[in-house]
């Protein structure tokens, strides 16, 4: 959940930079977007995983579904209330559910309007509406695949909406800094859970159920066609490890999302004249770490726990986010 914030006088501002306020909840609004655009797809993909296999089977499913979105899932019972993808998907108590993501996100943008184009705020309120009615008739909604489907494709059209109509200044730089923030680390620990399971992917390719677990994989990452373009349709573990780290190009790659957080952190580091804080220095330090390192480096250690290292370096980048630029001291900013 998104932590406290502090409130300043909106009498404030820096002499080069936006009010905090505006620019922590322009980071939350992309970063809560960010996220039920990952829980959607994630779910859609293991439901139809779930359909060709058995019932313990899919008990692990679940399981792992569980661990990948950071979600304590109920055990099943009669209640739809009780049902897994109800809580991933309508819970209003899972504070990471879709519904609850999406919410969230509007209700920042709300605060901020004046910040953004007419346009956004109709599709993130539209995509809104949408899950809420998709609600009132949950029990076919949560075996759908369109309503899953359309939930990211309604993420997809606000992101494109605001980088159309949004002037790429620095409230546009901190809503590309949440999205990003939020995909390294959602990546890092859906594959670090895989990894869990298979902890050497192996360089030849796979058969029976471990293939299916990759091809889940991959398609969890939006990258299923994407990797079968870059390498063809033989899945090859290794291969897929490669192109979901290391890969520079695919936005769904971790090592695309720390660029771009990289990248934001340097353009918002120059508005505010803050480019050597620490946020700046850890983003850099990460992407130059993926930028060199061979997939074979990152096995031989325990891809594992090389991820688990990235989701550190994330949440300290985040930390440092929220220090720098929202809950600074003004005390300090006016003596600086």
């Amino acid at each position: 959940m998104r932590p406290p914030r502090n409130y300043f006088d909106q009498s404030f501002q820096r002499d080069t930079g936006m009010l905090s306020r505006v620019a922590d909840s322009l980071y939350w609004m992309s970063r809560y977007l960010e996220r039920a655009e990952h829980t959607a797809r994630l779910v859609d993909v293991e439901l139809q995983l779930w359909l060709d296999e058995s019932l313990d089977a899919g008990a692990g499913r679940w399981r792992f579904l569980q661990d990948a979105l950071q979600v304590r899932l109920p055990e099943t019972g009669p209640s739809i209330a009780t049902n897994p993808v109800h809580v991933l998907a309508f819970s209003r108590t899972n504070h990471s559910s879709i519904l609850s993501s999406i919410a969230a996100a509007r209700e920042n943008l709300r605060h901020v309007r004046e910040q953004c184009s007419s346009e956004m705020w109709e599709q993130l309120n539209r995509l809104y509406l949408d899950v809420i009615k998709s609600g009132s008739d949950e029990r076919h909604a949560i075996n759908s695949h369109e309503f899953f489907q359309s939930v990211q494709d309604g993420a997809h059209l606000f992101q494109g909406i605001t980088d159309a109509t949004m002037s790429h200044g620095e409230g546009w730089q901190y809503i590309q800094l949440g999205r990003y923030v939020e995909r390294t680390d959602t990546l890092a620990c859906l594959i670090a859970k895989h990894f869990e399971r298979f902890p050497a992917p192996p360089e030849q390719s796979v058969e029976s159920a471990e293939y299916l677990e990759w091809i889940g994989l991959l398609r969890g990452c939006g990258a299923f066609e994407a990797y079968c373009k870059t390498h063809t349709a033989e899945i090859r573990p290794l291969r897929i490890s490669e192109f979901l780290l290391l890969n520079p190009e695919f936005p769904h790659s971790v090592r695309f999302a720390v660029e771009r957080v990289n990248a934001a952190l340097h353009v918002i580091g120059e508005l505010t004249e803050r480019r050597a804080k620490l946020p700046t220095r850890i983003a850099g330090r990460l992407r130059a770490q993926l930028s060199f390192t061979q997939i074979e480096e990152i096995v031989a250690q325990g891809a594992h726990g090389y991820l688990a290292s990235i989701r550190s370096e994330c949440g300290r980048i985040h930390t440092a986010i929220h220090q720098i630029y929202f809950d600074y001291l003004v005390e300090s900013e006016l003596i600086a």
